[in-house]
Formats: C-alpha cells, sequence, structure tokens
C-alpha cells in the first residue's frame, strides 16, 4: 500500500514515515477546511483512498459537574465530529470509484461509559453510531465501513516492563494491526461492521 498519514503535529510522524515511505500531511480533523484540503492532497499524490482509518480522539477526565465545557466541546470534536468529517470525504472519493474501506477506532467507552468519562464517551458513542449508519448506507455502494472497539490498554503506551509485555495486559499493536488488515480483506459476503479487541485479562 501506499500510505499517507495525517496529525496535527507531523514531527511525531517521522519515524513511521521513515519506515512505511508514508507521505506525511499536518491536517487537523475538528477543522473542515483542512480535511478537505488533505484529501485533496492525497488525492493528487497517491490517487482517490482505498482505505480511509480513522484514529483521533481527545481524552477528557473529571466530575460531571466540574467538567469545563469548552474542554467536553474539543473533546467531542476530536472523537466524534472529525471523524464525520474524514468519513464524509472519504466516502465521497470511494463513491466515485465504486469501492473502499472506512474504518474508525473506538474505545471501550464506545460501548460502555465510566464514572468521570462522560466527555470522552460522548465522542465515542457518537462515533459507533456515525459507523453504524453509515456501515448500513455505503454496504449496499460497495463501501466497508467498521468500527473498531479497542477494549484494553495498547503496550506502547502502558506496558512498562517486561512483565507487563509478556503477561498479555495489554494490547499487542501488530495483534491490532492485522485485525485491521482482516477487516480490510474480508469478503463482502461476510463483511464485519463492528469487531471489539481486548487482552484475554479484561473484563467484559
Amino acid at each position: 500500500m501506499r500510505v499517507a498519514l495525517a496529525a496535527r503535529n507531523i514531527d511525531k510522524l517521522t519515524a513511521l514515515t521513515s519506515e512505511t515511505g508514508a507521505v506525511a500531511l499536518t491536517c487537523d480533523a475538528t477543522e473542515p477546511a483542512q480535511v478537505e484540503k488533505v484529501f485533496a492532497e492525497v488525492s493528487r499524490k497517491l490517487g482517490t483512498p482505498s482505505v480511509v482509518v480513522y484514529n483521533a480522539g481527545r481524552r477528557l477526565r473529571g466530575a460531571i459537574e466540574a467538567l469545563d465545557p469548552d474542554e467536553v466541546h474539543r473533546a467531542w470534536l476530536a472523537s466524534c465530529f472529525g471523524g464525520f468529517l474524514v468519513g464524509q470525504h472519504a466516502a465521497r472519493a470511494m463513491l466515485a470509484s465504486g469501492s473502499g474501506t472506512i474504518l474508525f477506532t473506538g474505545a471501550t467507552a464506545s460501548v460502555k461509559a465510566f464514572p468521570q468519562s462522560a466527555a470522552f464517551a460522548i465522542g465515542k458513542f457518537g462515533l459507533r453510531a456515525l459507523a453504524q449508519s453509515m456501515a448500513r448506507e455505503l454496504a449496499p455502494k460497495n463501501i466497508h465501513v467498521a468500527h473498531v472497539v479497542i477494549d484494553g490498554g495498547i503496550a506502547t503506551s502502558y506496558a512498562k516492563t517486561v512483565q507487563d509485555h509478556e503477561s498479555d495486559r495489554f494490547l499487542d499493536p501488530d495483534a491490532i494491526a492485522r485485525q485491521y488488515l482482516h477487516l480490510i480483506r474480508q469478503d463482502r459476503s461476510a463483511w464485519s461492521w463492528e469487531l471489539e479487541l481486548r487482552p484475554w485479562t479484561e473484563s467484559f
């Protein structure tokens, strides 16, 4: 695959672009004009995208009575509204080409909201609803839309010791990637709209 990566700060993508040969593009997914621009750049540099993955989010914790409405709004923009903008542009491109796969990364909060997690949960619940609606709308048009619930900590962020890695307490990023690739390669006679990934130690 020829890959484009987008982030607000592309400096953090240097190692990954070097490893993969990807094109790095600056984009704040919550800004409609920037999303439109990045899709235009991808089309110009790489052609019409066949796979689009939305993996952005903003986690905000706090007691409901103390949450700053502006911060909640920013969290919702990143977790949900940005997904809508990216999903819309991806759908437009793929409808024109006649096929494609759109994947949204969710979290435990997509299906189960915890105390002091209201801001994160409303964004992730919304993203899941978006994915479900798009999946039903676009499947008959040969566009596969799926939502992936990442239910647990990812090893690159949370595993600090050899014991952490060996215990399988955290999701292995390579194992996650293989499941995303599985979704991309699924035959359309048996498409999944949602996949939940969790370590065996994680409670349901």
